[in-house]
């Protein structure tokens, strides 16, 4: 009697079952999804807090929304310790201009400390000589960061044991070899090109004989030779500083004590943590203690991109493999064809050329006319506080450094003069037979007039914003 009343009450319930199970079924796939969610933000928020620990697949996102660097290390630098006596003594040194003609140029006049040991203020060349008015023919290279530079040779470095072979003859064997690229983030160095040295044009292998140089350069300091050096550093008492060193003999022995003077200073340069702090923004990213803006992370990109602005092609910018900080040069000889300086005094001579390598200053070379233009490659640490840039001073802004590698080929009407009939003049600071020399393969330099431009403005704001996170901090690092 009972049976339609069960099975009638039987249906409804039946249809709530199937309501309610795909409901069940939908609350508890959001769950799981929403589970999946969180633990892919938790996730993704761990990784953007400990970046080191993300895939690297995720490097690029990781740098574009947090700056920071996804693989950090442990940089190598050189030991901090107090100077030793030598090194005080050239601390003094450095900074005395007594031992000048004018008495008022010391090494530090032209190495300010305070622009990364670089030129003090903005000028093409600076100003010395006994009545501080005569100007040379290139503006001061930076003292810092020199402590791992080689001696100048041409190809690899020779063994620690090996003589090396005369500059002459393996530049011989380097006039048949073909030219190789440079490529940033290639490991490739070119094989039978000049390398090291000091100076823009490598002339000199030691800091020690690097400070002798102005001592006696008549736009300079302008003594008149080691003697008369040795007469100042007696009258400033050097002599009694660096007898408990040398013995009490120096004052009488003026050879011995030039030597030693030049020393110390470059003791000083060596031991002094101010010539090699490697404690620049960009240090410290390298080790995932900061993070670079948006800016500053677009213009690393570029400067390491080999197709357009090509930057680290040779101001490398990789740390090597056991952890050493990058230079920022790979301290090669470049022929640029940078435009002539009309602010530097020496150019009024129309047949005054200063060709690097070859001329006027270094004479050994001459005859190797291949090397004609080439100039060292500096580093860029410090570069921004610069003020001054290239071999010859042609430009004071990062701006225009890099509108003129822009610019050069693509656009040459904007970098160089014109002659009386509105003809470009390009490579005008180099006499025509040598401008073979000069790089067009390399990117920037290897388009072609009328061709687009390399980077556009934006981009060239973005490497110069890089480019300030290779200053030296403003106060020493705490290592």
């Amino acid at each position: 009697m009972n049976e339609p009343s069960d099975r009638a009450s039987a249906a409804p319930a039946e249809a709530r079952a199937d309501i309610v199970r795909p409901r069940l079924m939908l609350r508890r796939l959001a769950l799981a999804l929403c589970a999946v969610l969180l633990v892919l933000i938790a996730t993704g928020a761990f990784f953007l807090v400990s970046p080191r620990h993300a895939p690297v697949f995720l490097d690029r996102t990781i740098e574009d929304l947090t700056g920071a660097n996804p693989h950090p290390i442990a940089l190598m630098r050189p030991a901090v310790a107090p100077l030793s006596v030598l090194a005080s003594v050239g601390e003094r040194i450095f900074n005395d201009p007594s031992l000048s003609a004018s008495g008022r140029q010391s090494c530090a006049s032209c190495h300010s400390p305070a622009r990364g040991f670089g030129p003090p203020d903005g000028r093409s060349a600076e100003l010395g000589g006994p009545a501080m008015t005569s100007q040379g023919i290139r503006p001061p290279p930076s003292l810092a960061y020199l402590y791992r530079q080689d001696i100048f040779g041409i190809g690899p470095s020779a063994a620690e044991n090996d003589t090396p072979p005369p500059l002459d003859q393996v530049a011989a064997q380097a006039q048949s070899a073909p030219r190789t690229a440079k490529s940033a983030g290639s490991s490739t160095l070119a094989a039978l090109v000049p390398r090291g040295g000091l100076f823009w044009d490598g002339r000199e292998d030691t800091l020690m004989a690097q400070a002798n140089g102005p001592m006696m350069n008549p736009a300079e300091m302008a003594n008149t030779n080691k003697y008369q050096v040795a007469a100042k550093l007696v009258r400033a008492g050097y002599d009694k500083q660096l007898a408990p060193l040398f013995g009490a003999s120096l004052a009488s022995n003026p050879e011995m004590l030039f030597v030693e003077a030049m020393s110390a200073l470059s003791r000083y340069q060596i031991e002094a943590q101010a010539f090699h702090r490697f404690d620049s923004k960009y240090d410290l990213w390298l080790e995932g203690r900061t993070r670079l803006n948006h800016a500053e992370m677009r213009g690393l990109r570029l400067f390491n991109d080999p197709d357009r602005a090509n930057c680290a092609g040779c101001h490398l910018s990789q740390p090597s493999p056991d952890g050493l900080p990058p230079l920022f040069t790979d301290t090669e000889y470049e022929a640029l064809g940078v435009p002539r300086n009309p602010a530097i005094l020496a150019n009024r001579d129309p047949h005054f050329f200063d060709m690097g390598l070859c001329a006027p200053l270094r004479a050994d070379l001459a005859k190797q006319t291949q090397y004609c233009g080439m100039f060292l490659t500096p580093t860029l640490r410090n570069s921004a506080k610069r003020g001054v840039y290239f071999h010859n001073g042609r430009y004071h802004t990062l701006k225009q450094v890099l509108d003129f590698y822009n610019l050069r080929e693509v656009a040459p009407g904007r970098i160089y003069p014109r002659d009386a009939a509105g003809r470009v003049v390009k490579y005008d600071d180099l006499p025509t037979r040598y401008h073979a020399n000069i790089d067009t393969a390399d990117a920037p330099f290897d388009r072609k007039q009328g061709d687009k431009r390399p980077m556009t403005d934006a981009e060239i704001a973005d490497i110069i914003a890089f480019i300030h996170t290779l200053d030296d901090a403003d106060s020493p690092l705490k290592q």
